[in-house]
């Protein structure tokens, strides 16, 4: 049968269960295990679409559409499988599915309650991705804190689950903090010794604890640790800070945490795993042979975790190029005509993010065209790229008072509007354009060449679209729709030829990076930075890198 893993947090959120989940499953993978991971939220939103960026980070996205918890796209870049639906389950799913079963009549009269009807719908998730003998491992990571009120009935169902399927089909790893107090130069177990109790006061019990820690916790430490958690000494995991999430799977190669979860759960070691692919983007990430700075404009640039995708994909992109991506945060609702050139000035390479709203839009009008006059490497993603085709509008077009009818419904120059299906919308969630579409390149574009392909696939996420009515007069001014959905006629992709690089896209090619797959739209971004950046500075495009040998 499927074993099931089960990922909690103690002491403080934001450990990295998600890293800790995605590293193990990475291992598994390796080892030959089919492993697939799925991320439980405690939170009442039925999913994190509506949620400000502030508030939750990215709303990353599936390819069947559904609107998921940003550590999503963590578990796909390690593994480099698709998520779905299935993956990410919330409080707010979970209950509004009790409650539609209970206005059906399906619980005939009973009384509804926490115990057992939201339990067994928990449990009932947490084992349907294993049902079908699709995985050998399903890893489910429950987010919050042990500790937290909305966190008990999750707690409550895995401890159900581990005494429905017995220890050896079901463990629990408590991933929990082991602070150093400078002042006494000394590690701490006492936070860890609590949430375990805590733990244990709901009927749960771990069976692997990994320690996050600055410093190295020395044997006579796991010692302590495993006596008092009541866990064997082996299993007491050492998780040091790492410069990289993506040295963590070694970290716990190193620390034996899948051998553990694996005699554990009664299964074989298998074979041992190559990461050599793995080791080998790591080394051209630590080891750079040059640098450039891409300055991201967005509204939400406060919180890294908005951008969160963007981000990791410019650490796959720049290791492809040997190259280290340092990202400039530059606030749109700061940037004006007057400033543009003093923020953006020493900028390799600019990309406008994504994103809803009027606010800070006239910022990343303004950045697009410093950009586009000034032939500096531009990228626009979703809003990036309609407020290109505003731009343009304004500034070669003639259309002063062009807009979109998301900042200005009653402009009489929409050359971004709304599309039809979406006008008779009233529910907010899961209700745009969401998930993988098909696109077709034109054959002589930038685009194409950069994909090898004129058929792509890529993932959505909005209300609005290029309005076709003003297609061709763009296209007579310099700026080529090249990309377009064939079954909508939607425009997909707009680049301008004459310029060094200026694309825009409507979709979210970010989604689909990963470290064993950087997305070529990235990869070739950042090379035209590398190029920009040396014809600025006066040398070859192509450097020669002088090799220095050592005698002795």
């Amino acid at each position: 049968m499927t074993k099931y893993i089960f990922v909690t947090g103690g002491v403080t959120s934001s450990l990295g269960k998600g890293i800790i989940a995605a590293s193990l499953a990475k291992l598994l993978q390796a080892r030959g295990f089919r492993t697939t991971i799925q991320k439980f939220d405690p939170y009442i939103n039925v999913d994190p679409g509506t949620l400000n960026p502030y508030e939750h980070g990215e709303c990353y996205v599936t390819e069947d559409g559904a609107e998921t918890d940003l550590d999503l796209g963590h578990y796909e870049r390690f593994l480099n499988t698709y998520t779905s639906q299935a993956n990410n389950v919330t409080t707010g799913r979970i209950y509004q599915y009790v409650i539609n079963k209970e206005r059906e009549g399906a619980y005939l009269g009973k009384t509804v309650q926490v115990i057992p009807h939201i339990t067994d719908e928990i449990k009932r998730r947490m084992t349907l991705l294993g049902q079908n003998h699709q995985y050998d491992i399903v890893i489910t990571e429950l987010g919050g804190t042990v500790g937290d009120i909305e966190s008990l009935p999750y707690i409550e169902a895995v401890r159900q689950l581990k005494w429905e399927m017995g220890d050896e089909n079901c463990i629990v790893i408590h991933l929990t903090l082991i602070p150093y107090l400078r002042a006494a130069k000394e590690l701490k177990t006492k936070p860890t010794q609590h949430s375990v109790k805590m733990m244990s006061e709901n009927g749960l019990n771990p069976d692997v604890l990994v320690c996050r820690t600055e410093e190295p916790l020395y044997k006579e430490l796991k010692r302590k640790i495993a006596l008092f958690c009541n866990v064997t000494q082996d299993a007491v995991i050492e998780a040091l800070d790492a410069d990289t999430i993506y040295g963590v799977p070694l970290e716990m190669m190193r620390e034996k945490l899948d051998v553990i979860c694996l005699e554990k759960l009664g299964l074989p070691k298998g074979t041992e795993p190559e990461l050599n692919k793995w080791k080998e983007f790591l080394n051209k990430l630590r080891y750079p042979k040059s640098k450039v700075t891409i300055g991201l404009i967005g509204k939400y640039v406060e919180l890294q975790d908005a951008y969160k995708s963007i981000l990791e994909a410019f650490i796959h992109a720049g290791a492809m190029n040997e190259c280290k991506v340092e990202v400039k945060n530059i606030h749109s609702e700061y940037l004006t005509t007057d400033n543009a050139a003093e923020k953006m000035e020493n900028l390799d390479a600019v990309l406008v993010a994504p994103g809803f709203g009027s606010r800070g839009i006239e910022g990343k009008i303004d950045a697009i065209r410093y950009a586009r006059e000034n032939k500096i490497p531009f990228f626009g993603i979703c809003l990036g790229m309609q407020m290109a085709c505003v731009e343009f509008a304004r500034n070669v077009l003639g259309m002063t008072k062009a807009h979109s009818t998301e900042m200005s419904s009653d402009t009489d120059e929409a050359v971004i509007a709304m599309m039809e299906d979406q006008k008779k919308i009233t529910q907010m969630g899961g209700t745009m354009r969401l998930g993988s579409y098909d696109c077709e390149l034109r054959t002589d574009s930038r685009t194409a060449s950069i994909y090898g392909s004129t058929h792509i696939s890529e993932r959505h996420r909005h209300r609005y679209e290029f309005n076709n009515e003003y297609f061709d007069a763009y296209e007579k001014a310099g700026m080529i729709p090249v990309g377009k959905n064939t079954r909508t006629g939607l425009v997909e992709i707009v680049e301008i030829p004459d310029h060094p690089f200026f694309i825009g896209v409507q979709f979210h090619p970010e989604y689909k990076s990963t470290v064993e797959n950087p997305h070529p739209l990235f990869t070739a971004f950042v090379k035209a930075a590398k190029e920009a950046q040396e014809q600025r500075n006066g040398r070859p495009k192509h450097p020669v890198y002088e090799q220095t040998v050592v005698e002795g």
